[in-house]
Formats: structure tokens, sequence, C-alpha cells
């Protein structure tokens, strides 16, 4: 952990620790969502099995930004971030859909409001449990914010401006 964490003067230093605890938090979060989802047999058809693959990809995508460090390796990461949230944003409609569609089979006359109401409370599917891929994204691009991967190629050196 010390090798991950140095202990550099200034406001490098602090970035440094803070992008590191992101990642830690970041990769917490992905172990746990995983975890999460192989309990619940979140593996039953396409959608239900697409976050499983996003979060795989990602895996790949960060052992490719830790191997080469480069900008191509980071814009793929921020590319898996986003894939993230459209389908926390996916997976939030469909569960509130199938919750909807219950509390109807249950309750035919629910309109309106109360509709709604019971949608959202409803907790076969959660239907606010995939915002946590909304989360993990932000996390992520969070992370991904001036990452020096992406300025590399961008600084120019003092010999290269011109006077």
């Amino acid at each position: 952990m010390t090798s991950l964490i140095r202990n550099e003067p200034g406001a490098a230093g602090t970035l440094r620790v803070l992008r590191t605890l992101l990642l830690i938090i970041f990769l917490l979060g992905l172990m746990g969502t995983t975890v999460e989802l192989l309990l619940v047999g979140h593996v039953e058809e396409f959608w239900q099995f697409l976050p499983l693959v996003i979060i795989s990809l990602t895996l790949v995508v960060l052992g490719w930004c830790a191997a080469h460090r480069g900008s191509a390796s980071m814009r793929a990461f921020q590319g898996t971030m986003m894939l993230f949230i459209v389908s926390g944003c996916v997976g939030l409609w469909l569960h509130y859909r199938a919750n909807v569609e219950f509390a109807l089979e249950t309750h035919p006359t629910l309109r309106g409001a109360t509709l709604f109401l019971k949608a959202v409370k409803g907790a076969v599917p959660p239907t606010l449990a995939p915002g946590i891929m909304i989360q993990l994204g932000l996390l992520g691009l969070a992370y991904a914010y001036g990452h020096p991967a992406l300025t590399q190629g961008n600084v120019k050196k003092s010999s290269d401006i011109e006077e």
C-alpha cells in the first residue's frame, strides 16, 4: 500500500492519495456488487447478465490501465464508466417497470402517484438497486478526472514553446 501512496508534498501528493482512495473504493464497490448479483441469481436473462459483463470488461480495462498507463487505456476506462451509468439507468427503468406490472396485477385500480410509490417501494426486484451502477460509474469518472495518463501527451516542454 505504501508504494501506491507516496509521500509527495503539495497538491500532487494529495491528488495521488485521493485518486488511490477512489480506486480502492471503486474496486470494493465492484466486488460487493458482483457478489450481490451472483448471490441473488441476477443471471437469468440478457439484461440481468449485462451488469456482470460490464464489470468484467471494466476489470480487463483496469488491467490494461495498470500495464500501460496511457491515455488510450484511461479513455477506455472512462467509456466503461459511461456503460455503468447507462446500464444503471436501464436497470432502474426495468426494475421500476417490473414493479409497476406486479402492482397492477395485485391492485389493478392503482394509478398516478399511488402506483408510482408502490412501484418504487417494491422489494422484488428492488427498484433503486441498479442505482449502484450509476454510483460506481460516477465514482470511476471521479477517479479518471484529470488523471495524469490523460494529459501526458498534451503537456508542452519549455523548449517546445515558441518565444
